[in-house]
């Protein structure tokens, strides 16, 4: 859990520098970061979706997790959450422009959605090494203080979803160490398709940053469970 902590802290660090230097940052700056950072994001999702060694799994994943996903309104949900919080503790008179909703959504994609969060998280809860949670977290943090200029603390609140899900991975990961130790590695099948898969949905985070595209993209999580199910068919039940 030190990693998810760690993760965590610099999130709040990045994401606050940005708050406190984003506001004096010319409108047009403002808007060149964010096409900045969308190009970007298209490139890591590029990169994440080519490693896959099997794409009718990448593909069969999004398209069964997109119809799952809409079937629980997962996006709708999400959105929700992030309107609460901005309901409570943003004034009214702001409410119209406010970004917090799209702040906690997208950055909590963009930073749960990934193999060095899955990758790091077991690692950190089966061996206690938590290096690779260390540079995600660093790579996080400035991610945190460009978005957090851009759309404000609402990107704060994405430390609750670092918090529950990536310190769910490394808890579950203590609780069955002695069954995972050693079957996961970064060229693991299941983890490989798994990458790819979040890849295309980093790719679609991209499109709605640089404006091209408003996706679903919550919609479309469930495929990140679908991809090892996947493999693990592949590779046990299919002769």
């Amino acid at each position: 859990m030190l990693g998810t902590l760690i993760n965590a802290i610099t999130v709040l660090v990045g994401g606050t520098i940005g708050l406190l230097f984003g506001n004096r940052l010319p409108e047009k700056t403002r808007h060149t970061v964010m096409h900045g950072l969308g190009l970007a994001t298209l490139v890591v999702g590029m990169q994440m979706a080519l490693t896959t060694q099997n794409v009718l799994v990448v593909i069969f994943s999004v398209l069964l997790g997109g119809v799952v996903g809409e079937w629980w309104r997962l996006d709708d949900r999400l959105e929700a959450l992030g309107d609460w919080f901005q309901q409570r503790l943003v004034h009214p008179d702001n409410q119209a422009t406010s970004r917090v909703s799209e702040g906690f959504v997208t950055a909590s994609l963009v930073f749960c959605v990934g193999p060095m969060t899955v990758l790091g998280a077991l690692q950190d809860g089966l061996t206690g090494n938590f290096e690779l949670l260390a540079i995600k977290g660093l790579l996080d943090g400035f991610a945190a203080m460009a978005f957090a200029s851009v759309m404000g603390w609402g990107v704060l609140l994405s430390v609750f979803t670092i918090l529950i899900y990536q310190g769910g991975i490394s808890l579950g990961a203590m609780l069955f160490a002695q069954s995972l130790a050693g079957s996961l590695t970064a060229d693991t099948p299941a983890l490989v398709e798994l990458t790819a898969t979040g890849g295309v949905l980093i790719l679609g985070i991209g499109l709605g940053l640089l404006d091209i595209k408003r996706i679903r993209v919550a919609n479309f999580l469930p495929a990140l469970v679908f991809a090892p199910l996947l493999v693990f068919l592949v590779q046990h039940l299919i002769p």
